[in-house]
């Protein structure tokens, strides 16, 4: 009896406490699940705001970089026209095709101007300057004149003209107060993969030397072969194309198409291109203080009664086919590609010309009675160069440059009347520059372009920058 009175309070209370735990635990799991159902949709709204955020910022990334490679094209244009004269750091600037850009806008362009003056001590007559059997054109070739020259000067215009195009003017003024429109011409900056197009007036992209204004050179005077095959430095009136390629090494290719009236074509008065151009380029890095590009261009052009006045044969003219094939290569060294302090450039270019035509040669420009002799012509001369800069000192550099040209084979009617002498110079300089905006420079020449002939020469120049000037090419 007792047993059972004392089992059966205990059971009704156990039950009692399950019915109450029971009642207590529902409600409490259906709040638990509401509340996270209400975890969960606020997690997948911030989810989808965060991914459409994140959508965002990916699209104004994309419109950012479009913007950057947008400046960098036209960067690149401003530095062919408007550099200023060579930085004392020359790896500063070190990245292929890199012109600079224009501050200016449509009505206000940047203005840039070079101030450039010469001290020429020649032993020899300037006059009497020639390149022993080659026939070269009338462009600015020779040692120029003795005592103090204005040296080429120039100032530039440049701008961009709205989202779609850029253009710039480089106007030269020699020591005569004779003034030329070196360049001349408007660019696209908005196509797309790469791809620019300019129109107008331009130095032409065969080789490396041509593209760059006189001022960016290292030595006071072009190489001998650019003298000797384009008359000093080529420029096109016409079109060009250039593709930068979306690939990690840095390859470009492009084509020209042009009047061809300058050396070594001629004005043929006909319609279409007279001159046409192709070339390509390709460079590099090796390691962190190592970089370099190369290059392969190939000239055609056309030239009528161009003329001649050459020791070998006396004056004359050609018409014919003129192909002109040129190889450049170059290599910049700077610790850890940082040239401030010290850098090293070596710099060469190998030319090629055949030419196939006829050829009127035996004349006397003083008297228009000779006639010459008229003959089947056909040439093939070659020449090169190769020089080294070392910047020693943060303001001070060093060059060595050495020039040859081979005379080859000049045939007249068959017979080969090339000389057996191959012209050839040595360059020496010395440079100072206090700032990226001004150079002094030394520069001694043992010229022998003449038979048998030494021309000692020494070159004191002064090169000045003014204006906004951007980054020079590679």
């Amino acid at each position: 009896m007792s047993r059972l009175f004392v089992s059966t309070p205990v059971a009704a209370a156990c039950g009692l406490f399950l019915a109450a735990s029971a009642a207590f635990t529902t409600p409490a799991h259906a709040a638990d699940d509401a509340s996270l159902k209400q975890l969960r949709q606020q997690i997948d709204e911030m989810r989808q705001q965060y991914e459409s955020r994140l959508r965002d910022l990916e699209k104004r990334l994309g419109d950012a970089e479009q913007q950057a490679r947008q400046a960098r094209d036209q960067q690149a244009q401003a530095a062919a026209t408007a550099a200023p004269a060579s930085q004392p750091d020359a790896y500063a600037n070190n990245t292929p095709s890199a012109p600079a850009s224009s501050a200016g806008g449509g009505f206000n362009p940047s203005v840039a101007v070079i101030l450039s003056g010469t001290y020429a001590n020649i032993k020899r007559d300037p006059a009497t300057w020639k390149l022993n059997g080659f026939a070269t054109g009338d462009g600015e070739i020779g040692p120029g004149e003795k005592g103090f020259n204005l040296g080429e000067s120039e100032i530039t215009l440049a701008a961009n003209i709205d989202p779609w195009w850029y253009g710039a003017l480089t106007a030269s003024f020699n020591a005569e107060n004779e003034v030329e429109v070196e360049e001349a011409f408007i660019q696209t900056t908005a196509l797309s993969d790469g791809v620019k197009i300019k129109a107008g007036r331009f130095f032409s992209a065969i080789g490396y030397l041509n593209e760059q204004h006189a001022h960016t050179w290292d030595f006071v005077d072009a190489p001998l072969a650019y003298q000797a095959f384009l008359g000093g430095q080529l420029g096109q009136d016409g079109v060009q194309a250039k593709w930068l390629l979306p690939t990690d090494q840095f390859i470009e290719v492009g084509a020209e198409l042009g009047r061809g009236a300058n050396y070594p074509g001629t004005d043929t008065g006909r319609n279409g291109a007279g001159a046409s151009a192709v070339f390509a380029h390709i460079g590099g890095d090796v390691g962190d203080s190592n970089s370099w590009r190369a290059g392969l261009s190939h000239l055609w052009t056309k030239a009528t009664d161009r003329a001649w006045d050459d020791d070998t044969v006396g004056a004359g003219s050609f018409t014919g086919n003129s192909r002109l094939w040129v190889v450049d290569g170059v290599w910049k060294w700077a610790p850890n590609g940082n040239g401030k302090v010290t850098n090293f450039k070596l710099q060469g270019e190998y030319f090629r010309r055949a030419e196939k035509g006829d050829a009127v040669y035996g004349l006397d420009p003083d008297d228009s009675s000779v006639t010459g002799t008229s003959a089947a012509y056909r040439s093939a001369q070659s020449g090169w160069y190769l020089q080294g800069v070392y910047q020693f000192m943060p303001t001070w550099r060093v060059g060595l440059r050495y020039d040859q040209l081979d005379t080859g084979s000049v045939k007249f009617d068959g017979v080969n009347l090339a000389p057996d002498y191959n012209p050839r110079r040595t360059s020496v300089m010395l440079d100072w520059s206090l700032s990226e905006f001004s150079r002094w420079r030394l520069q001694l020449n043992d010229d022998r372009t003449r038979d048998g002939q030494s021309d000692p020469q020494i070159f004191l120049q002064y090169q000045m920058s003014l204006g906004a000037h951007g980054a020079h090419s590679y």
